[in-house]
């Protein structure tokens, strides 16, 4: 059995003013809630100050409507001296059917630092 990334759970409900013009959810604010759930989970893996690197790979898949409820997974898939690889899933439900659906995903690269602001090391993932 190999053992389980590190990993955080948010939950967020879309409310009107988390949507754009159409009544779906905007982009900035799924990127924000994304952000947020990395930040988490890569702070509590280092126990260090994190700041995102990068962001990338993110895919727009379904829109998420007003009234909707996201659940926001993050997993730190890989790191580095001083880098952790975050994958990002965002499940909208409906909170009436219970209709769930993957709608955004995405990788972040976070960077924990030292009380210099400087990059420092973060630990290995465990091994298989």
């Amino acid at each position: 059995m190999s053992p389980t990334l590190p990993e955080a759970r948010l939950l967020e409900m879309v409310f009107p003013d988390h949507t754009n013009h159409l009544g779906t959810l905007f982009g900035g604010q799924a990127l924000a809630w994304m952000d947020k759930a990395a930040f988490i989970v890569a702070s509590r893996h280092a126990r260090r100050i994190v700041v995102t690197a990068r962001s990338e790979e993110v895919n727009f898949r379904v829109p998420v409507r007003n009234g909707q409820l996201v659940e926001l997974v993050a997993r730190i898939v890989g790191t580095g001296r001083s880098s952790m690889q975050v994958e990002v899933e965002m499940t909208a439900e409906d909170p009436l059917t219970g209709d769930r659906r993957v709608c955004t995903t995405g990788r972040f690269v976070m960077i924990a630092l030292d009380s210099n602001g400087s990059p420092t090391s973060v630990p290995s993932l465990p091994s298989a």
